[in-house]
């Protein structure tokens, strides 16, 4: 990493400055609001999408989406007109639907590639290996437990028979 931008519509100078001063070559930077945002995307190469609100207590993930997909499409058409070929990862929740979303963006756009963009769901991944470490009585960096499918209840599939150490 040469070259680090972070962006968000408020706080993100102090912030910029505070990860300036990590003993790297690497240049740190923080730019707030939309005046800000081109800046800020200019010749990425990852970016990494975070952004949205986090589902509170009787949010439905309906409500979430409603929140979420209009920040995670604005953020995407910024990359497409300003970092075209950078990879994208998606983070914002629901993460199911905000790359579907990005992925349209960018193909509305004739930037899509399909190798550049993609979910993080890290969470069910760490949940997985939590339960299962708890189970057999081991330490959670002692485990893997790959999971596949969708971030949404039912689509979660942790793949326990594929996990180490097997279960005796």
């Amino acid at each position: 990493v040469s070259q680090l931008s972070l962006y968000d519509v408020a706080g993100t100078r102090g912030v910029g400055a505070d990860v300036s001063h990590i003993n790297s070559r690497a240049q740190a930077k923080g730019f707030e609001g939309p005046d800000q945002l081109a800046e800020a995307l200019k010749g990425c190469d990852l970016v990494i999408i975070p952004a949205g609100v986090p589902r509170k207590p009787g949010m439905t993930r309906d409500d979430l989406f409603k929140i979420n997909a209009g920040i995670v499409r604005g953020l995407v058409e910024a990359c497409g007109k300003h970092c075209p070929g950078a990879i994208l990862n998606i983070i914002s929740n629901p993460v199911n639907s905000t790359v579907p979303i990005a992925a349209e963006t960018l193909k509305k756009m004739g930037v899509y590639d399909k190798r550049k963009v993609m979910g993080v769901t890290t969470l069910d991944v760490v949940r997985a290996k939590t339960f299962y470490a708890e189970k057999l009585g081991l330490d959670v960096s002692q485990v893997d437990v790959p999971v596949v499918g969708g971030h949404a209840g039912i689509t979660i599939l942790p793949l326990f028979s594929q996990a180490t150490p097997t279960m005796p």
